[in-house]
């Protein structure tokens, strides 16, 4: 390394321009063999930091967003996923819900996919460089509770609920709220209203949800009008994905589906 390089990797971490500092040596070279312009040896050093800086971006991003695993929408199985709109997806996959701010909705039974999408939307959007927050109902619920005895929801308000453009809460439904719970819970829905986007998941369909928000019809209806006013929704029929296997062995027998 000569002390031209040296300097040049000095004002490299002086200018925070590690990808820059990564790569000059190699691209003098190769710049110096085929005679390249100054100034295109400069726009491809600019090019490297700011890919690098992309990058890095994403994986933070990703890493923030707390997502317990990986899915994409390319892996999602539409042919085992009944009534779920290929273009609907398709459309939702294009993140303009986020810039509108509005809400997506996934409704139906259990293991027909709904986390699936949420996390592969989520996912899609943090490599969309849009700072997103994935988040259980329990684990959500936790936190405020914990908060608001601490005297510290305001705070976490800011932070966690109003801190990501894109906020992912996932299992609605699957245990019932207290009144406090239910309380906070709106407190979340009102918080976001036209303000940032939302991702829910749910088991039930809308007309059961005061059963999961302390039976409480008018806290539930206002909940509702703010979350639905703005919001896609992707209801889901079918089979659960993942008892597949045990059912095609007779271990599980298939859903009945109702009469009509």
């Amino acid at each position: 390394m000569n002390l031209q390089h040296e300097r040049m990797l000095s004002l490299c971490e002086s200018l925070n321009l590690p990808f820059v500092a990564q790569s000059y040596a190699i691209a003098a070279q190769e710049a110096a063999q085929q005679d390249t312009a100054y100034s295109d040896f400069l726009e491809q050093l600019l090019k490297t930091e700011a890919a690098g800086r992309g990058v890095r971006k994403q994986s933070m991003l990703t890493r923030l967003a707390g997502f317990p695993a990986i899915k994409t929408l390319e892996d999602f199985d539409y042919d085992f996923a009944a009534g779920v709109k290929r273009s609907q997806i398709d459309e939702l996959a294009g993140l303009g819900f986020v810039e509108r701010s509005e809400n997506v909705v996934l409704v139906g039974p259990s293991g027909v996919g709904k986390t699936h999408l949420a996390i592969a939307l989520g996912y899609r959007a943090a490599q969309a460089g849009i700072k997103t927050r994935f988040t259980t109902a329990a684990d959500l619920l936790l936190t405020l509770s914990v908060a608001h005895a601490q005297n510290q929801l305001k705070t976490v308000m800011q932070r966690s609920i109003a801190g990501y453009r894109l906020l992912i809460i996932d299992e609605i439904g699957y245990l019932p709220m207290n009144r406090e719970q239910a309380n906070l819970f709106f407190q979340v829905i009102a918080t976001r209203y036209e303000k940032g986007s939302l991702i829910v998941t749910s088991n039930l369909p809308f007309g059961q949800w005061d059963t999961t928000f302390a039976q409480d019809a008018t806290l539930t209806a206002a909940l509702l009008d703010r979350l639905l006013h703005h919001a896609r929704i992707v209801p889901i029929a079918g089979e659960s994905y993942r008892l597949k296997n045990q059912r095609q062995a007779g271990m599980v027998h298939a859903r009945k589906t109702p009469a009509t």
